[in-house]
């Protein structure tokens, strides 16, 4: 884990200084609200419906169990005793108060956290593979280039007033765990053929991203060689910043850019910006590299037997933990190893919420079988990147007494949710309750298993914060003549295979969308080949009709309903 610096002790202390003489100013009325906003969301504090709100970055999902503590205490201290983990692996506070904002800030900067370009129409978090350096399919740990990435883009003079904000995901892994192809840009590392054959590279991404225009990223690179990452990325961004539409806030995103120009156009002027770089004063010596490298050095960690009888037997015995072990733990790169997902989405809870009491018992866990390492994933959970075999069952107990031992991940109740209408002054519709009502429906440990993998993610508006468009099953909430709604897509995928859902037809009120997914299962179910043939399998080979039919009947057309809704 990458610790910091002379340099950014200082830097992040500043900050904190200025930002609460900012803050003084405003309560003494000296600035005005328009006057304070922009000061307030370089330091990662919004103004939602009912309070301020404060995102902290958790730069590519990393923390250490102090780390975590600490967001446990700030979230007591100054909060309601909980936050909520998002989709760009950062942390929420959604009941700040502004006086406090401060005292947070400097309470973050004392475990080296903070909430910079966490906001703004800069270059976001950086998000990258949970399961990085502990992988079994990783070709590289992104995690150093993340960290790259992270201190290129901290306050980069000519990006910090782009034409809109700006997501980065990168993965070192065969698969893809961190979503790149919806990422304005996305990195994949991957080995080089022919004269690139034995090195080591990155390919490279662009315009992916979800909102009212959803697109799949496009190839821009198939293979930059890693050494030259910073300056491939900054002649992509100046053209970015060049290009890209200041007059209309839903045009301003690099996809309608990339989209508008086409990708070869795109790439054209990214190669003709590149070649006027003088690549040596932006690339990462090697030297630079090597420093970073050392703070993401593998663990010294002995092979173990790659069986336990303790665990096969508990196995046998115990129907909850064997389903927790089938579906939340993975296999690790070192024998005798295994890779652990928490998840935050017992069925009825907030989806991604964790209390503080719940942060200082994963804070513990990691501490005393985690080698002191959290991880958070973009579907809102955590991960413990590296358990002894022999301990698994230690940590199940741990977190069954904390509420933290649900055996879903990647199952119907591992939904994707945003904070929607309770929290959010942009949404036009609640997700968190319509999120609760569909994991009460499929609670049931055994119906869950039965459908089998299966992406369910929800927004409460057409920003998809919910990352909607990229689920098996997608709900957008809508504003219809005042009340809640909510369209249904089909067919998203986040993955290697990744697509956009499709919109099934008309939208449903809130009550109606538990039965609307029920049905939708149920034609999965019956439709299925076998148990092996996934959700998304089975839609892509039936196609929507058989499910347009069961929801909304054969005898009109989805069109047709349409437009005698409207």
């Amino acid at each position: 884990m990458y610790r910091y610096d002379e340099f950014d002790h200082a830097f992040v202390n500043s900050r904190v200084a200025q930002f609460r003489d900012q803050v003084g100013r405003r309560l003494a009325g000296d600035l005005t609200e328009d006057q304070f906003k922009p000061l307030r969301l370089q330091n990662g504090l919004y103004l939602q419906l009912h309070a301020y709100m404060l995102r902290i970055a958790v730069p590519y999902g990393v923390l250490s169990a102090r780390q975590m503590r600490k967001l446990a205490f700030i979230a007591r201290k100054w909060d309601r005793g909980f936050g909520h983990f998002t989709t760009r692996q950062n942390l929420q506070l959604n009941w700040s108060k502004l006086e406090d904002a401060p005292d947070m800030l400097a309470a973050l900067a004392e475990v080296e956290m903070h909430c910079i370009q966490t906001s703004g129409n800069c270059i976001r978090n950086t998000t990258a593979d949970p399961y990085a350096g502990v992988a079994p399919d990783e070709i590289e740990d992104p995690r150093v280039w993340a960290e790259v990435i992270r201190q290129w883009s901290s306050i980069h003079p000519e990006f910090l007033f782009l034409p809109r904000k700006f997501k980065v995901a990168i993965t070192g892994a065969a698969e893809d765990r961190a979503a790149i192809a919806f990422h304005d840009i996305g990195l994949r590392m991957v080995k080089g053929r022919g004269e690139n054959a034995g090195k080591i590279g990155f390919g490279v991404y662009v315009g992916g991203g979800q909102g009212r225009t959803p697109y799949v990223a496009l190839p821009l690179n198939d293979f930059l060689p890693r050494e030259h990452l910073l300056s491939f990325l900054e002649a992509t961004m100046r053209v970015y910043n060049l290009h890209g539409r200041r007059d209309n806030i839903y045009k301003a995103r690099i996809k309608i850019l990339v989209n508008a120009l086409g990708v070869d156009e795109f790439r054209r002027q990214v190669m003709a910006e590149w070649s006027k770089i003088e690549k040596p004063s932006i690339d990462l010596p090697a030297s630079e590299y090597q420093r970073i490298a050392k703070y993401f050095a593998p663990l010294a960690l002995a092979p173990k037997p790659n069986e336990d009888n303790v665990i096969a037997a508990r196995r046998a015995s115990d129907a909850g933990f064997a389903r927790w072990l089938r579906n939340n733990v993975m296999a690790h790169k070192i024998a005798g190893h295994r890779i652990v997902n928490i998840s935050l989405k017992e069925p009825g809870k907030v989806p991604g919420d964790a209390t503080s009491e719940q942060m200082e018992a994963v804070a513990a866990l990691a501490e005393q079988f985690g080698h002191d390492e959290i991880r958070v994933t973009y579907q809102q959970n955590l991960v413990l990147p590296t358990v002894a075999l022999s301990d698994v069952g230690k940590v199940y107990d741990a977190l069954l007494s904390s509420g933290l031992a649900t055996g879903n991940t990647e199952l119907i109740t591992d939904i994707i949710a945003c904070p929607g209408l309770d929290y959010c002054s942009l949404a036009n519709a609640r997700a968190i309750p319509v999120a609760q009502e569909i994991a009460k429906r499929f609670a049931d440990p055994a119906k869950a298993d039965d459908i089998g993998p299966l992406r369910l993610n929800i927004s409460g508006c057409i920003n998809a914060c919910g990352h909607h468009h990229a689920g098996n099953i997608g709900i957008l909430g809508v504003d219809k003549k005042g009340t809640e709604h909510y369209q249904i897509t089909l067919g998203g995928s986040p993955k290697d295979d990744a697509d956009i859902g499709s919109i099934l037809g008309p939208s449903f009120p809130a009550e109606e969308v538990p039965d609307a997914i029920e049905t939708i299962i149920g034609v999965y179910t019956s439709g299925r080949i076998s148990k092996a043939e996934s959700f998304l399998q089975t839609y892509r080979r039936l196609g929507a009709k058989p499910f347009k039919e069961a929801l909304y009947g054969p005898s009109k057309s989805s069109t047709q309903r349409i437009v005698e809704e409207v």
